[in-house]
Parts: C-alpha cells; structure tokens; sequence
C-alpha cells in the first residue's frame, strides 16, 4: 500500500491507482459476500425447521443466563441447521429416485394392463355362473375361495375325419366328455380338483337350450330328466345348465366357467412346444388307434395329447371313463405347469401364442388372463402333496341304466370339507351297505375297482 502524505511523482499516482482499485474490488466482495449471508441468514430463519428451533432455543435462552450455555446452544443450533440441510438434499434426491422408479413401474404396470387387456379381449364370454343360486351352501365359509367349472367340449366342429373322433356332420352337437372342479380355498393352502364321469347320474333341471355355433342359450326350454346322465346338461343346456348341476351336487359356489373346445386343444401343445407326462401304459385305442405306446417319461405333441386326453376305449384298461379321467388329470397338471414354467413365462413368444390358442379355444365366464394365472400359479407354486385329483366317489358299478351312481354320503363329506376348507375325509372309508352297488350280472360289469381310493398328480387311482 502506499502512504498518502509520500511526495507524488508519476510512479505514486500509479500505485494509488491500483490501491483504490483493489480497495474498491474488496469492498465490492465484502458487500455481496454480506449481502449473499443476509439472504442466506432470512432463508433460514424463515424455513419450519429453522423457526422451530430458533423458537426452541429464545425459550431456552429465557430460563438460561449463563452467556457460556448461550453460545453452546448457539453453536449446536447451528450444527443441527447444517445437518439440516444436508437431510434435505438427501430428501430432496430420495423425492426425485422415488418420482422415477414410479414413473418405471407406471409404465411397467401400463404395459401389463395393456397386454391383458389385449388377450382378455380375444376370450369368448358366456353366460354361466349363478353365484346367487338357492343350491351354494356355506355361502360365508366360501367368501374368498376360487372355483373353476372346466369342461372339455367335443363338439367335432373343425375336426377332419383322418382324427378319427368323428365330424361335425356324423356326431352333431356338444359333449361335455370332460367335467370337473378346480377348488382353491381363501387361504391358498392347497388345490383339489374334483373330475365328475361323464355318465353319472343325476337329476337334470329345466334348462335353457345352448347353440353351440352361436356360444349362447336360446328361448327354448328343455324340460328336466330324472335319470340322466351328466353329459346330456351340457348337450341341451350348455353352461349354465352344466354348471346349475354342478352346484347341486357340490354346493360349491362356482364363480369361474371355463369350457375348452378340444379341436383347438393341440394348437395349445404345440405352441409351448409339447407337454411331459409319465404314461404307465401303452394307449391303444380300438376307436382312435396306437395313440402312445411309449411309456414313462413322455413329451407328447398337441395331435398325440389330444387323442390322449380323449380316448376312452383303452386295450387292457376295463375302467374305460376313469382311466380316460386319470390321464386327464395328469395331462391338465403337466400342461400347466409347462406353462407356468420359466422355459414359457420368460419366451415372449411362446407365451404369446399359447395365449392366443388358449384364448381361441376357450370360452366362459369370469375368464381372463388373470383368473387362469390364479389357477395355473397355485397349481406351480405349492407343493405336491398340497394338490389333490379326485374323482367324485361313486358306487364303481354301473346301474341298470347304464349310469354312475354317486355315494351319496361320502360326496358330501368331501364337499363339506371343500366348503369349510376342514381336512379331506378318508377316501378308504367303507361306502355304507345302502349305498352299495347291487351284485353285478351278467349286463353289468365294473368301471374301476377301488373306487373310494384318491388320487394325487403322482399317485393317480380313481375315487369312490
């Protein structure tokens, strides 16, 4: 610095110059730093937090005069503002990572929807559940369980006469060849699927005719039968009439249909790229033909899985439908859990198209995408032992009318614990002598032996 009272030449007034100079540029950075802290002070004094502690410690400072205690309070107050505000950036990038993993996840769950939707619209809905009907029993104890009514229709429409099941010109109409109930309880603790033969006995109501062609019912009334069998509601009614009986026998309260027209039942198969199942017999079939003869470990194509499923006049096999329903059940298990796989689920490709012959084949009600993942992941996700295949019990020998008559006791013994979601009852259990069948004759003969035993996906024997 210079000293004012030097003599000035040139060299001083140039020395000045710079003195003032820098002298202003200081106090021009004095300024706006004092400036910068005042605003910096007001920003904090008037954010909640700051106002809160700065009300927190005028009240300390009242009950306080030690100046020492003054500073301390002042100099934590300061340190707990610093510590402020770094919580607050933090917060503030925690706001920000937060805005955009849910923009991830919006988009996600978009995507999802957008592609259920676009497969829920290829489903064919029907008109088939009553879930009001006088006959459901134990209506609360079933408040939150899922029921799925699976019927395999054989309506020939489509089918070539080198399939060998016949044409839609030699056997018109529907058939119901394959009935039965996937029951999943509230608490999602096991499944047990329940196959009912196609010719039980049963007392068929007044129902509404069905046109198949049309997949509706009609004005028409068709008057109910006494003694008929259980594939002829599904042929007069459709649906809902199939579904009416079902509820009068199980007093189940149904709340899914699903029927599955079979000729479109292989493009199913073949778009996960064929099934395994565990084949103990060779299928020769005096109607259809050399349907398997591997036995073991098998992968079937969707032409052999279709004659597997429907073939119901096995050499060696006398039980005809119960064997034909064994299989069934043991195919409908492998087929899901194919597809619940991670060899499907993780192949867009092969998902999309078993979506989109599934959804082809496939009519019913209350049926989407996300009703048959309910099913399909409770049947994966639990174990073994936890799903059950039964056949609804029966007497195992054929009256005079050529019909399966249930055990009237031990059916409702099983559907009372289906409803209550209690332990299954013994399936050895003796029938009572009332319910018997009478002694065979010589137009009689037995459709399985051993008809009260169950059956599990690894141990499969009929039920009675």
């Amino acid at each position: 610095m210079t000293d004012e009272m030097e003599a000035i030449d040139e060299a001083t007034q140039y020395r000045r110059k710079i003195d003032h100079t820098l002298a202003r540029f200081s106090a021009a950075h004095d300024e706006m730093e004092a400036e910068e802290a005042k605003r910096r002070e007001r920003r904090e004094r008037l954010s909640p937090t700051s106002l809160l502690e700065s009300t927190r410690t005028a009240l300390h400072r009242v009950v306080t005069t030690a100046p020492e205690e003054a500073q301390v309070d002042a100099e934590q107050t300061r340190l707990q503002e610093k510590k402020q505000r770094k919580l607050d950036r933090s917060a503030r990038f925690g706001r920000i990572a937060a805005a955009v993993v849910a923009g991830l996840v919006f988009l996600g769950i978009g995507g999802a929807w957008g592609a259920q939707t676009y497969f829920d619209a290829k489903f064919t809905q029907v008109s088939a559940l009553d879930e009001n009907s006088a006959d459901i029993q134990d209506a609360e104890a079933q408040a939150n369980d899922e029921n799925f009514l699976m019927v395999g229709s054989d309506t020939r429409d489509g089918a070539s006469a080198e399939e060998g099941v016949g044409t839609a010109d030699s056997t018109p109409g529907a058939r119901s060849d394959t009935v039965m109930v996937a029951h999943i309880p509230a608490d999602r603790k096991r499944v047990v699927v329940t196959s009912f033969p196609r010719d039980l006995e049963i007392n068929r109501p007044d129902c509404q005719k069905w046109d198949p062609a049309q997949n509706k019912t009609t004005a028409e009334i068709y008057k109910g039968a006494k003694f008929a069998k259980l594939n002829t509601a599904y042929a007069v009614g459709g649906p809902a009439c199939v579904t009416k009986v079902i509820q009068q026998i199980t007093g189940l309260r149904i709340n899914h249909f699903v029927g599955i027209d079979f000729n479109g039942f292989k493009e199913m198969v073949d778009a996960v790229h064929g099934v395994t199942i565990n084949n103990e017999i060779p299928i020769d079939d005096s109607i259809l033909g050399k349907v398997l003869l591997q036995t073991g470990e098998v992968t079937i194509s969707g032409d052999q899985a279709l004659n597997f499923v429907r073939a119901r006049h096995v050499k060696g096999d006398p039980t005809s439908d119960y064997g034909r329903i064994k299989r069934q059940q043991e195919f409908i298990g492998a087929l899901l859990k194919k597809v619940m796989s991670s060899d499907v689920v993780l192949d867009p490709g092969k998902l999309g198209d078993f979506i989109n012959a599934f959804a082809k084949a496939t009519f019913g009600d209350n049926l989407g995408v996300k009703q048959m993942m309910t099913l399909a992941q409770s049947m994966k996700g639990l174990d073994q032992s936890k799903i059950t295949f039964l056949t609804v019990p029966t007497v195992g020998m054929a009256n005079t009318r050529g019909n399966e008559v249930l055990v009237v006791s031990k059916t409702k013994a099983l559907f009372d614990a289906l409803r209550n979601n209690t332990a299954l009852p013994d399936p050895k259990a003796a029938v009572p002598v009332s319910e018997q069948a009478p002694p065979s004759t010589s137009t009689s003969k037995p459709k399985s032996s051993g008809t009260s035993k169950s059956t599990t996906t690894r141990k499969s024997t009929t039920t009675g």
